[in-house]
């Protein structure tokens, strides 16, 4: 009896001194990094509030809606470019994310040997880290030569869709949106790989318990208990895609005026700021930054709303499973 009391007082005995000093230590290091990002995006924020309040007070909202942007006479509008932004982005999530899911699927699970599986794992994270330039010099020269019949048959059989309607040139939005859904399957797959595989195996091998079959445990247990972080991968590959600069300005075309066809060129924000910047002056300068915070807003509205629905996915989870 005495032994075990013994060892229970020493259980319970008060962390030394400086075991509590170094928690604290890293709790306030965690707080500092906490506020130092929230200060930084607030900052970039209100930085290209100032810099753009010329042009918000010259155009208004109308610069959401005008189609023409002319650096000659200082008139400027910005809804090809959101057009450009918007389309690009969801074309690149209809290519990226079905590749990503089933890859992630795929790399989650024992359909490999555990050493060929870990290979293309390292394989994926580097496509991750691959500049975006190089994107798009493959584009160019690889990439639209080999879409090139794809673009073509889609004109010449669908031509009587106003998305179908135009001659293919080579750039165009579809060909950048393609590009962008090729970039983002590296990001979507790592992130949502890891999310599957820190599903509890408890959840499997209940599954397999109650006689189902691997594809039964992965669509009826292990994706509905990983849609949440699956949707905030979703979430990051957009992000990339609405943000992404030097791959679509080199593939979009960066054509003036807003076409519904998706094989014309056309252009967005990023490409925008790109090409234009370096030699802007004056009221373009707050055009510009006016165009870069259409593009900050539109990158939060889609990460609120993505918010707000992994959390109902989760509630609605929580539910079911009371």
């Amino acid at each position: 009896m005495s032994s075990l009391s013994s060892d229970s007082n020493l259980l319970f005995q008060p962390r030394p001194v400086f075991q509590r000093r170094r928690d604290q230590v890293f709790i306030w290091a965690t707080r500092i990094a906490v506020f130092f990002s929230a200060f930084l995006l607030l900052w970039i924020a209100l930085e290209i509030g100032i810099q753009s309040l010329p042009a918000i007070s010259k155009f208004g909202l109308s610069f959401f809606w005008s189609t023409t942007w002319d650096p000659v006479e200082d008139i400027y509008g910005a809804w090809p470019q959101i057009y450009g932004t918007l389309v690009t982005s969801l074309i690149a999530l209809i290519v990226g994310v079905p590749f990503s899911f089933g890859i992630s699927i795929f790399l989650s699970e024992d359909f490999l040997p555990k050493s060929l599986r870990l290979a293309l794992i390292i394989v994926v994270e580097l496509l991750a880290a691959i500049p975006s330039v190089v994107f798009g010099i493959w584009g160019l020269f690889v990439f639209i030569p080999f879409f090139r019949p794809v673009q073509m048959f889609l004109y010449e059989n669908f031509n009587w869709l106003p998305i179908f309607s135009t001659p293919p040139i080579g750039p165009g939005m579809l060909t950048a949106g393609v590009v962008l859904g090729i970039m983002i399957i590296p990001i979507i797959t790592a992130i949502a790989r890891e999310v599957l595989v820190a599903v509890p195996p408890e959840l499997r091998a209940a599954a397999y318990a109650m006689g189902a079959t691997r594809w039964e445990a992965i669509f009826g247990v292990v994706l509905p208990a990983a849609i949440g972080g699956m949707l905030g991968a979703v979430v990051l590959g957009l992000g990339r895609a609405l943000g992404e600069t030097m791959a679509v300005a080199m593939l979009i075309g960066n054509a003036r005026g807003i076409r519904v066809s998706l094989l014309a060129p056309a252009s967005n924000i990023p490409a925008l700021l790109a090409s234009e910047f370096a030699e802007a002056a004056d009221k373009q300068i707050s055009a510009l930054m006016y165009a870069a915070l259409i593009l900050l807003v539109i990158t939060l509205v889609v990460n609120i709303i993505a918010e707000l629905m992994v959390r109902q996915v989760k509630f609605a989870l929580t539910a079911s499973r009371e």
